[in-house]
């Protein structure tokens, strides 16, 4: 390594020229080491602080593979190849992370710390003394001026004591000053080279730590692994080059077979009119009346159900019923000045739709298809038939779904060794039930003829209200039990869980055995709510404690009803539509007769219906055991008193027996002629006593001997 050059430290004290020009060159050989210092640890800083956020978003990216198992996509389901493969990379990146982490602290210690270390303590140490030795060189000046400024006519002792010791404290303080200046500039000639190579030696350093400790990790059997992902990875990529390709044929393929059918108005002769559907499906524009002589025309998708005409608006999870097509009647209608429109009109009159297709094609097929569905309809020789198509089109009204039909037994749930039950002769496949067989068993469960209630109403009679109740809170609740003026349960109850439920309808039902009531109940509210058009639902709050079911207000928070929990004697969720649960109640005396009434109700709930189902039992559960509670505690106290009342005896009788043994002493001691008694008397017996007592008078005597 080269001499270093240095200030000559012994010529401080004459501060010549020549001194002060190597300063010079000196301080610009700082200031440009400070500039080229200051570059240098911003981009090592840039180094460090990229390494941390590498460390950051390693530990990041090992965290969300592992948290990818619990992820839930919309699709492709859960796939545990993939998770098990997703896994082991979030071990190796987990390791890797710890090791960008080993990384980041090694830069800190031996990279950053020691140009820092340069740059805050040598590098100003320089500065600060600078400005020290300028201002020691500017005081010594001016002393040395002020004595050079001395009269030798008129000299006066004290001021040129004054002067000297003045010029003798500067130049003490400069030289001084100048010599530490001159040292700490020289010591900055090898730190700079201490401050270049120590944090590039202690970055290599760290890196080649780093690989080592990258190395060791990834032993053999990761890189195995690697080498599967691999290959698994290019299976996949040409798996989907393959399905890239079979998507693009069919793409062409469908551009080349639908080009004629882009045309709004295909040409009839290319491709013809099927009169022979039974389903048709499509948009069209409907028309709304917005007054006595405007109306509006809105796009929609129409479809066919069963024996029901659906609509579905674009973002609709679902259809909506339009109108029963059973024995309608159809046909084009001129229309606003419009081409293609036709008009269906119910077989009662009441109610027409009017619609407009998109071709003179279009609109004769969805003319032939209704006329076809409505003479099927019609013309079904079996009246039970009819009827069952129309709970089914009301059904599938409801929930549309491409696979409804098949899933329609869903509503009572078919056990092992119980053949399904058919609904009706047109939904039995070769040997099921026939049609009286089914409407027999339905017959079982719910009553026949039985009103269905879409409100909320209590389904007691007239009759059964208490006079005095008439001006008060109005109508009553069927378990005896008023809504509004009955106070509300203690707060000291166990369970308090909320819902909020909307009222889809009740019925009276017959069997309360098993579940099979309220899926058969579901079925019936729900086709006669799509038959009649009824979509509105009251909402509620349903409460559920330990003591009783309420459903409450949620703008008033009045109770509408009160159900005591041990009323509850079934309740269950469906088993598609989990947003459906119902529940049966069964009260004495509900009717004139006094005989059990049984009503079941059906709610629609945005939880899930099995979590109410499982609190009500809960609740039940909880009710049992506080009635087995109050119970023992009943019995307990019940013996306690026992206990105390024979105790009592006992003592009444002890008590006896020593009134009776002090009276027996007294007579004993009476039997003496002239002995006093115990109260101080002499007692004279007669002849009579005396011959009384002198049965007992030798007992006596061995009873006072004792005492």
């Amino acid at each position: 390594m080269p001499e270093i050059d240095k200030l000559p430290i012994e010529e401080t004290l004459e501060d010549s020229p020549q001194t002060r020009s190597l300063l010079g060159v000196f301080e610009e050989d700082t200031a440009a080491i400070s500039s080229y210092f200051s570059q240098l640890f911003k981009a090592m800083q840039r180094i460090y602080d990229a390494q941390n956020e590498l460390s950051a978003a390693t530990h990041l990216t090992s965290k969300l593979l592992k948290d990818y198992e619990k992820q839930r996509f919309p699709l492709g389901g859960e796939d545990e190849v993939m998770s098990s493969t997703l896994q082991q990379f979030a071990k190796v990146i987990d390791e890797l992370s710890s090791c960008h982490a080993v990384l980041s602290t090694q830069l800190a210690d031996a990279m950053m710390f020691p140009i820092t270390q340069f740059q805050e303590r040598d590098l100003r140490e320089i500065v600060i003394l600078k400005e020290v030795f300028q201002i020691a060189s500017d005081d010594h000046d001016t002393a040395v001026n002020r004595y050079s400024r001395l009269s030798k006519r008129k000299e006066n002792e004290k001021v040129k004591n004054e002067v000297m010791e003045d010029v003798y404290t500067s130049r003490k303080k400069q030289h001084e000053t100048i010599m530490h200046y001159f040292a700490s500039l020289n010591m900055l000639q090898y730190k700079k080279k201490i401050a270049l190579l120590e944090p590039l030696l202690g970055y290599m350093q760290a890196q080649i730590s780093f690989f080592k400790l990258g190395s060791e990790n990834l032993t053999q059997q990761w890189e195995e692994f690697l080498t599967n992902i691999g290959t698994s990875v290019q299976n996949v990529r040409r798996e989907m080059g393959s399905d890239a390709e079979a998507t693009e044929q069919t793409i062409q393929d469908l551009k080349a077979a639908s080009d004629p059918l882009y045309m709004p108005d295909p040409d009839p002769n290319k491709i013809p009119v099927n009169r022979n559907l039974t389903r048709k499906a499509g948009y069209l524009n409907t028309r709304y009346k917005t007054g006595l002589v405007s109306s509006t025309w809105e796009h929609q998708y129409f479809f066919t159900q069963g024996g029901n005409l659906m609509s579905q608006l674009r973002g609709d999870v679902a259809g909506g019923l339009v109108m029963d097509i059973d024995n309608c009647s159809v046909m084009a209608v001129d229309c606003d000045d419009r081409r293609f429109c036709f008009q269906i009109t119910a077989f009662d009159g009441k109610k027409a739709v009017i619609l407009q297709a998109e071709s003179r094609k279009d609109c004769e097929e969805w003319i032939a298809t209704i006329n076809n569905i409505s003479k099927r309809i019609y013309l079904s020789e079996n009246p039970e038939e009819i009827a069952a198509r129309v709970n089914q089109s009301a059904l599938e009204a409801v929930t549309p779904s491409p696979s409804f039909q098949q899933r329609n037994e869903s509503f009572r749930p078919s056990t092992q060794g119980r053949p399904k039950t058919g609904r009706s002769g047109s939904q039995c496949s070769a040997g099921s039930e026939s049609p009286a067989l089914s409407s027999l068993s339905l017959d079982l469960l719910v009553a026949p003829d039985t009103p269905i209630q879409f409100d909320i109403i209590s389904p007691v009679s007239e009759e059964h209200t208490s006079p005095a109740k008439s001006g008060a809170q109005g109508r009553t609740n069927p378990f005896g039990e008023s809504g509004g003026s009955k106070s509300e349960e203690s707060e000291d109850s166990i369970l308090h869980q909320l819902f909020i439920v909307r009222f889809l309808g009740s019925m009276e039902v017959k069997a309360t055995e098993s579940a099979d009531v309220i899926y058969e109940t579901m079925r019936q509210i729900l086709a006669a709510r799509a038959i009649h058009n009824i979509f509105r639902m009251t909402e509620s709050h349903l409460l559920v404690t330990c003591e009783c079911l309420k459903l409450i207000d949620p703008q008033t928070q009045v109770t509408r009803l009160r159900f005591l929990l041990s009323t509850v004697v079934l309740c269950a969720s469906h088993q598609e539509n989990k947003r459906l649960f119902g529940f049966v109640l069964k009260t004495a005396g509900g009717r004139e007769d006094g005989r059990p009434v049984t009503v079941c109700y059906v709610f629609e709930s945005n939880n899930d219906g099995e979590k109410i189902c499982d609190s009500v039992g809960l609740a039940k559960q909880i009710a049992l055991h506080s009635e087995m509670d109050r119970n023992t505690t009943q019995k307990q106290r019940e013996l306690d008193k026992a206990k105390e009342k024979q105790q009592e005896e006992l003592h009444k009788q002890k008590q006896i027996e020593k009134d009776l043994e002090e009276q027996s002493r007294l007579i004993a001691a009476s039997s003496r002629p002239g002995q006093p008694a115990a109260d101080g008397q002499i007692l004279v017996l007669s002849n009579s006593q005396s011959e009384d007592s002198d049965a007992g008078e030798e007992g006596q005597k061995k009873g006072e001997s004792e005492a």
